[in-house]
């Protein structure tokens, strides 16, 4: 008997080694898939920014010089946030407007605001996840907070800062400095970092002449590039295509990006393979630790620069919040804590653009990687705003009142999602484009509004006796104005009527259906929770029974 167990023992212990030799060599063999992919999106780049410059020519050139979507600061964000929610990744759009830059049809200035907006549209991808917890209220609340304090800072930070970017140009001369101190010369002999290991495959895809011009001209009509011009020295895929130029961009543009998209896709899930489970102990471990009372507040700093290093790792900062987001509403994180790991998160997504940035052609080089900087600018400066003093952490505040709302009425998650990602955008785009003036002149009233009510709100609750009687509350404004509660009344009776209908369609075009209701005296409980909806066949009129308390109210 002993030897069987032994021999069991044995066995059980060369299986656990067989899996986990297996596992390790599967590891092993990821790395270099790991780095194809990474060539493959610094590649996909190169060609996207060629893309660009052939697809645009002059004619996107003057486009793109004189547009005024682009040198608008607000449409700039506005576009920012709607690409980036429809691509589901700040590190494509960032890429993609670093790669504009690069091949010289969008000035620094311009890009900024993109990139601002690119930092509030990714933060929709882990609010979605919370979603998913909507079954479990606390849990729901948790981890809403959770999701939105990500929200919250980009919003905050962009209020300030692109006032500011728009009046000094603050963080445009703060990189551009930078970036003279690296003394990165912009000219046909400027350094071409990345370069050197991408050229021998993108020059087999397309290859444009070096003094090429995309800027249009008073003398010049003509588009300057030719696929076909030194034939003879040219490898490239379209050397003897009768394609235009045009043409070979929109082609060479839209495989660029699927393929940019493929691999920044790929590189997530592969590293999230490698890394699984030591993401989440890693995490917890930072989460448990707290440095003595001395130096207790350097923990969030620590936080933040695990959140830098794990986004750093897995290259999207949607990743790593999404991941931690159901923990906030489990409860194994708290929000506290939460914040600046996301706060580290939006750093180390900074990384893809300074890649980007280092794989643009040498005469472009300081440009994009210019570009690349100032969305690193805007993240620390954003930091340096909204986590020092422990006062200013206003996103938390704000988040935790968004989870509070979105735990008493789950419809408001939805209603946030819609309002501040599509509508808030669009209407603040419509209005941008109709003139500075007519911005400003509804805009400055609706933030003077909301702050008067934000600062009396505050005094509501702590200091009542500082206001005048009919100020310390705001009952004597209709119910709508201080409540969701008559929303919330309208949304439950709206969805009951869709229920009921659905259930009246179902039992005419069904007879069994129809026998039950009559068996059932007509009568068709619609909901649970404590309370139903009975509808009357004969008579057509409903009724609302609540269980708990006996009840019964005439719809």
């Amino acid at each position: 008997m002993q030897a069987q167990t032994v021999h069991h023992y044995m066995r059980s212990e060369e299986h656990v080694m067989e899996a986990t030799g297996k596992h390790i060599f599967i590891n092993i063999c990821k790395i270099p898939l790991l780095l194809l992919f990474l060539y493959m999106f610094i590649c996909s780049l190169d060609i996207l920014s060629s893309a660009f410059q052939l697809a645009g020519g002059k004619v996107a050139g003057g486009i793109f010089k004189d547009n005024a979507v682009l040198s608008n600061p607000v449409a700039g964000l506005v576009v920012g946030i709607l690409v980036t929610v429809l691509v589901q990744s700040s590190s494509t759009s960032t890429s993609i407007v670093v790669s504009l830059v690069s091949s010289g049809l969008l000035d620094v200035g311009s890009a900024i605001p993109i990139i601002m907006g690119s930092n509030i549209g990714t933060s929709v991808t882990n609010t979605i996840v919370a979603l998913m917890q909507a079954g479990e209220r606390e849990e729901f609340k948790r981890a809403f907070a959770g999701a939105t304090v990500h929200d919250c800072f980009n919003w905050l930070s962009v209020l300030v800062l692109l006032p500011l970017e728009a009046i000094t140009g603050m963080m445009r001369l703060m990189s551009e400095a930078i970036v003279e101190s690296f003394n990165i010369v912009t000219g046909e002999k400027g350094p071409e970092l990345l370069k050197v290991i991408t050229e021998p495959f993108t020059k087999r895809i397309i290859q444009i002449q070096k003094n090429a011009s995309f800027v249009p001209s008073e003398n010049s009509t003509v588009l300057t590039t030719s696929l076909h011009m030194n034939a003879e020295k040219c490898t490239h895929l379209f050397v003897e295509t009768r394609l235009s130029d045009l043409a070979v961009g929109l082609i060479l543009l839209v495989c660029s990006l699927l393929v940019l998209c493929t691999c920044l896709l790929l590189l997530v899930k592969l590293l999230n393979s490698l890394l699984q489970g030591q993401v989440a102990k890693a995490i917890q471990k930072v989460i448990n630790t707290d440095f003595p009372f001395p130096f207790s507040w350097l923990t969030g700093y620590l936080a933040i620069l695990i959140g830098a290093g794990m986004t750093f790792v897995v290259q999207s900062s949607s990743v790593f919040t999404s991941a931690i987001t159901p923990l906030i509403g489990i409860g194994v994180i708290s929000i506290e804590r939460a914040y600046p790991l996301t706060l580290g998160s939006n750093i180390g997504t900074t990384t893809t653009a300074i890649l980007a940035g280092l794989a643009s052609p040498g005469d472009k080089l300081a440009a994009a990687f210019q570009v690349a900087l100032c969305h690193f600018i805007f993240n620390i400066l954003g930091i340096l705003l909204w986590y020092p003093v422990p006062h200013t952490r206003l996103p938390i505040r704000m988040a935790c009142f968004l989870g509070e709302r979105t735990a008493k009425y789950r419809w408001f998650a939805v209603l946030y999602l819609i309002l501040c990602f599509l509508l808030l955008p669009s209407f603040v785009f419509a209005l941008s484009m109709a003139g500075w003036q007519i911005l400003m002149g509804i805009c400055v009233p609706v933030v003077a509004v909301l702050l008067c009510i934000v600062i009396l709100n505050r005094l509501q609750s702590h200091k009542p006796h500082l206001l005048p009687r009919w100020l310390q509350t705001w009952d004597h404004l209709p119910l709508w104005m201080h409540s969701l509660k008559p929303m919330d009344s309208i949304i439950t009776r709206a969805t009951l009527c869709c229920r009921e209908a659905q259930t009246r369609d179902q039992s005419r075009t069904s007879p069994e259906d129809l026998t039950d209701y009559e068996e059932e005296k007509n009568h068709a409980p619609l909901a649970q929770n404590g309370s139903c909806l009975i509808y009357d066949h004969e008579t057509e009129t409903g009724a609302v029974f609540d269980s708990m308390n006996g009840k019964c109210s005439r719809l």
